[in-house]
């Protein structure tokens, strides 16, 4: 080959790269969306659970990461996390339907006190009634970066809370401008607020209005579960028969409502029934401590779960880190994916064992 006839043909190759780098260069590259980074629970014999971070909104609007639904607001503000009375007296409660999370929990000599975590539902009008606090309480109401609220205490809660200088609106305390008696009860169950003058008096009393909460994992609202088994109906009992909860799957709400000894669970300030899409019942160690009856819940170490979605059951274990919420960990380490909506959470004895609290129906009216 001649040095002409050479230099020619790379010119001409020359021409030909540089054409064709050119229409790539007009030609905008495809996006492909990456799914999101889910936290997974490496197995272990404790089942573990990592904190996930707060829920990222979607393209659109803000989602709320305690409850996986679409808010009206921009900014959400920080949960308040109220005590509230369950005695027999205190029922039907108001604005317990609106809680993002339920939790039902011992207090002393068998009875019941429900933790109201509230953030997503700002025009609450009424909640209550509001009861006194211990530490465990203190510890649950804390994990999602609620203000406490509450009505007296333990000495020991006191003693947190005023060595901790903790967040907390205290009816009998400085925060009690921000509270009602409601006539139409007795004491001590007819204290009442609602979430506009309980964000007013958390201002007033310097608190911030916005934290970082943890958030959970949800699933596609449409997907149908595989993993478990089959539950239409269930009813837990704590210590006395007159604290039985009974929860019965709805296919046409896709929910489980709630009843208490029998009797449809309802909000009085609407008349909905108390519902949730998830349900969580968990085992943890219970220590009574004085003659009152008094108790130490262990709400940190983990142990046996029930998962009850979509009408069926999940075994596994309940997990909780350092400044983080519990969480549901199935039987493989991962973190269970909840469904969005409201989620309650029922903490029994782990004696005489886990098992015995809990009555499980797979399908209506079968034991």
């Amino acid at each position: 080959m001649t040095l002409s006839g050479y230099s020619s043909r790379l010119v001409l190759c020359c021409l030909l790269a540089g054409l064709l780098l050119s229409a790539c260069g007009t030609q905008q590259p495809e996006a492909v969306p990456s799914p999101p980074d889910a936290p997974t629970l490496a197995p272990s014999p404790a089942a573990s659970a990592e904190p996930s971070p707060t829920a990222e909104p979607p393209s659109g609007g803000l989602t709320s990461g305690l409850t996986g639904l679409p808010v009206q607001e921009s900014v959400l503000p920080r949960p308040l996390a109220v005590m509230i009375n369950n005695a027999p007296a205190a029922r039907p409660q108001s604005g317990i339907s609106e809680a993002d999370i339920l939790y039902e929990v011992l207090a002393e000599g068998g009875i019941t006190r429900l933790i109201g975590i509230f953030q997503s539902h700002t025009g609450i009008v009424k909640i209550g009634p509001i009861r006194s606090i211990r530490p465990y309480l203190i510890d649950l109401g804390e994990s999602y970066g609620g203000v406490t609220v509450h009505a007296g205490g333990s000495q020991a809660a006191y003693a947190i809370l005023q060595k901790e200088k903790k967040d907390d609106m205290d009816e009998i305390g400085r925060g009690g401008a921000y509270f009602w008696r409601d006539k139409g009860r007795k004491a001590p169950h007819n204290l009442y607020s609602n979430a506009a003058k309980l964000r007013e008096g958390a201002d007033k009393l310097g608190y911030a209005g916005t934290v970082q909460v943890p958030g959970y994992l949800f699933t596609n609202p449409d997907y149908i579960p595989v993993e478990g088994e089959p539950a239409a109906e269930f009813n837990v009992q704590f210590q006395l028969k007159s604290y039985t909860v009974g929860y019965k799957y709805s296919e046409e709400r896709e929910t489980y409502l709630r009843s208490v000894n029998g009797s449809p669970h309802l909000d009085l300030n609407n008349g909905n029934p108390v519902e949730a899409a998830n349900v969580i019942v968990l085992g943890a160690d219970h220590k009574v401590l004085d003659d009152v009856g008094r108790l130490q819940i262990d709400v940190e170490l983990g142990g046996e779960a029930l998962l009850f979605q979509r009408g069926q059951v999940i075994k596994g274990r309940w997990a909780r880190k350092p400044d983080d919420v519990i969480r549901f960990v199935k039987k493989d380490g991962q973190e269970a994916l909840l469904y969005p909506g409201v989620t309650h959470f029922l903490i029994v004895p782990n004696s005489p064992s886990f098992d015995s609290h809990v009555e499980i129906s797979p399908s209506p009216g079968k034991a």
